[in-house]
């Protein structure tokens, strides 16, 4: 009996130790499995390679049809064609006539003006992200698609994010604790849809590790079990797992960090990612796709058939204007119009049905660019225990750090200012966690600007329910679906159920796609996606993805000569399209770099990037390249300023600039870098005394020697936030936009 007793409890301390053994094994195999890294695996298709004879074979990318040729197509839709376009027509189809005889030229004729009464099938209005993914959803489901945009791809919203790709670590505490189902959803949407966006998208996008501080050890297990559970929902999703920092390990990756009170801290990983360029980059997917994408046409009015039902648009050419010409104005018919506009959406609802109730109350969000020592350069921070319980942020990005976000209610419009009490409120929040040593002065601000938010209201929910943080999808009684509110990480989702809102509404088909384009530039098979039709977004690689990888900076600098950080920025701004990009570039006629003129001392955009941005992006104005193609704006204020000049001349070289146009677009640009932090002082400055150097002078010659020197500069900015002095520009529970 002894015996027995004694073998059983051998026995059951086995069974105990393989189970504890497995448990733990298990645990470390999900914690240090081999991972599928987005962005490290090789490039579906090769570089380049040198031939017999060792003549250079660059790929050869398919080109977007011109601005101009999609105006033309434009048109077709409407029935109508510039009297030029017609006159070519007719000498071409006569020389033709007198060859071949006179009933190919009939036939020829009759398939003409078959293309012209074509309507589109969708007609999208907007070209953010929002628009811009709809119109990659529609066009690789086979449906004809045009999109127009009266700015630039990304000049609102899209392009003043947080640059986070992420599911929203706050949304799920909230779900947690208030048992909010609905924000569940939206955390599990958002970690399936950043997967996604990191895989088609790698060169623009990346994982980034961020930093939760602890300041006591109660919120150790607190914080651990959260992150932890985020990495669950994730699932097969996720890349790499949270993990624990001691006090010193945390200030060995974050040395900045304020040392008292520190206790430990938790890393969890989201994406990052570079917004303006991810939407150029969806809009010219679209466009390689088969989409009509037109920038700078505005939506006039709406046009609706007899029964009343909204079948296209009237639209004005702003570009034509800035010529100093008359604007050009056409129709454009379509079997259905959607509405993605973002903070603008209630006035497109309103050119339907002007009763229409508001449903967009516009938030405010300020960020503010500090210099890059203030972070490291591969971690990032959020603290979750602000003065007034706001999240706020501080990251790497693009070389430098960038920090924020205010919330408060704001007014519409264009290009809204960050003010100076939102500034101030994100650099004191700063000051808080940062060792008390580093001054963390308003003069190291080096640009700052307000993002509007589009929170948006069911317009079918009663009055007391506060605002979505996700989507809404609607679809007025004419026919106009609008697709409204949402962020960047869930573009993608958001464009799959508007196009599935609008095949239904609109009895579309789609159609299989038998002769996709081959947008790597080589005939190697290069695309998972099977175009038979369905929804393939989720699989699709936008422009430049497919013969990206970490390693072909090296190709560019063997190849082209141009400096390191150059042709790192290159290739993780433009994946496999540097190629181009720095066949574009200039000789510099110096041993080394043997090509790419920078921009700017400062940072590593160059003169090839202005010109791949005419050529090959749709850039219209001297801001288009200064901001979206480029991020020069965003970084640096004053640099893009000193920058300005020189992206002028060489955008009047490639589009025919007169002296007029070019005096316009040095105004215009100086205006909206007045949006972007820089100081009133120096909007009056003329194009002469900025390349005479007068832009960062000072009568103090030490201060020569400083870019932005002042603790707080007596050139204070305006505010568009509709707050009062003294208050904290964040969203209180009592805001009129919660409730």
């Amino acid at each position: 009996m002894a015996a027995r007793r004694t073998a059983n409890r051998l026995v059951r301390g086995a069974l105990y130790t393989a189970g504890a053994t497995a448990i733990g094994g298990g645990i470390l195999y999900i914690s240090y499995r081999p991972r599928d890294i987005p962005g490290s695996e090789a490039a579906a298709v090769p570089p380049p390679t040198y031939g017999e004879g060792g003549v250079f074979r660059p790929p050869n990318f398919p080109e977007i049809k011109s601005r101009e040729e999609q105006i033309v197509e434009l048109k077709r839709s409407g029935g109508t064609v510039t009297r030029a376009v017609e006159a070519a027509k007719s000498s071409f189809l006569s020389s033709i006539g007198t060859i071949f005889g006179s009933s190919l030229v009939g036939e020829q004729n009759r398939v003409t003006e078959t293309e012209k009464e074509e309507p589109y099938d969708l007609l999208i209005i907007g070209g953010g992200a929002t628009g811009s993914g709809i119109a990659v959803d529609a066009a690789t489901r086979g449906l004809r698609v045009a999109v127009v945009e009266r700015d630039d791809f990304s000049s609102g919203t899209s392009s003043k994010s947080t640059k986070l790709v992420h599911g929203g670590v706050r949304y799920l505490e909230k779900a947690v604790w208030e048992l909010d189902y609905s924000q569940y959803v939206l955390v599990r949407e958002a970690l399936r849809e950043r997967r996604y966006f990191l895989d088609t998208a790698p060169h623009l996008s990346q994982w980034l590790p961020i930093m939760i501080p602890l300041d006591k050890w109660w919120k150790a297990p607190y914080f651990w079990a959260g992150t932890k559970f985020y990495d669950f929902l994730a699932g097969s999703e996720n890349i790499e797992s949270s993990y624990f920092l001691t006090k010193s390990k945390a200030l060995d990756a974050f040395p900045m960090l304020k040392k008292e009170d520190l206790v430990g801290a938790l890393v969890y990983y989201d994406g990052a990612h570079n917004d303006s360029r991810m939407n150029v980059s969806l809009a010219m997917t679209a466009a390689l796709y088969g989409a009509t994408v037109v920038n700078y046409l505005e939506v006039t009015d709406l046009i609706k058939d007899a029964s009343g039902r909204v079948n296209g648009a009237r639209v004005r050419d702003r570009i034509s204007e800035r010529n100093g010409k008359n604007a050009d104005e056409f129709t454009i018919r379509a079997k259905g119009v959607i509405n993605a506009t973002g903070p603008f959406t209630d006035a497109i609802r309103k050119m339907d049905e002007p009763t229409a109730q508001e449903i967009v109350a516009p938030s405010s969000g300020v960020h503010v660019i500090l210099p890059g020592y203030y972070s490291p350069a591969n971690m990032g921070l959020i603290d979750p225990s602000t003065s007034d319980g706001r999240v706020i942020f501080f990251l790497p990005w693009q070389g430098n750090t960038i920090a924020g976000t205010t919330d408060s209610p704001t007014h519409i419009t264009q290009n809204p200012v960050a003010g100076e009490e939102e500034i101030d409120w994100i650099l004191s929040e700063i000051r808080g966690y940062l060792q008390p040593e580093i001054n963390v002065r308003r003069g190291d601000v080096l640009a700052a600007w307000s993002g509007i938010r589009p929170l948006v209201r069911d317009p079918k929910a009663k009055k007391t329910e506060g605002l979505v943080r996700n989507h809404l999808i609607t679809t007025s009684t004419s026919g106009l679906i609008t697709c409204s509110g949402g962020k960047w990480t869930t573009y993608r989702q958001m464009a799959e159920e508007t196009v599935d809102e609008a095949l239904q509404e609109f009895n579309l088909r789609t159609h299989p796609l038998t002769s996709p384009p081959r947008i790597s530039g080589t005939e190697v098979e290069d695309e998972k996606a099977l175009f038979d039709g369905t929804c393939q977004t989720h699989q699709v690689r936008l422009v430049g993805a497919h013969g990206f990888s970490k390693t072909l900076f090296i190709n560019l600098i063997q190849h082209y000569g141009i400096e390191t950080e150059v042709a790192k920025h290159l290739t993780t701004a433009y994946g496999d399209r540097a190629w181009t990009v720095a066949a574009l570039c200039a000789p510099t006629e110096t041993r080394f770099p043997v090509r790419g003129k920078r921009l700017s001392p400062l940072y590593p955009f160059v003169d090839g990037e202005v010109r791949f941005a005419v050529r090959h992006e749709y850039a219209q104005t001297a801001v288009d390249v200064l901001a979206r193609r480029t991020r020069l704006a965003f970084l640096n204020a004053q640099a893009a300023l000193e920058a300005l000049p020189g992206v002028i001349d060489m955008m009047a070289e490639e589009l025919g600039w007169d002296k007029k146009r070019r005096g316009r677009e040095w105004k215009e640009a100086v205006r909206f870098l007045g949006s972007m932090g820089l100081p009133r002082g120096k909007l009056g400055l003329t194009r002469e005394e900025v390349e005479r150097g007068r832009v960062g002078r000072y009568v103090d010659e030490e201060y020569r020697l400083y870019a932005r020197h002042a603790d707080k500069p007596s050139e204070l900015l305006d505010s568009d936030s509709k707050f009062r002095s003294g208050e904290n520009p964040v969203q209180k529970s009592d805001a009129p936009t919660t409730q």
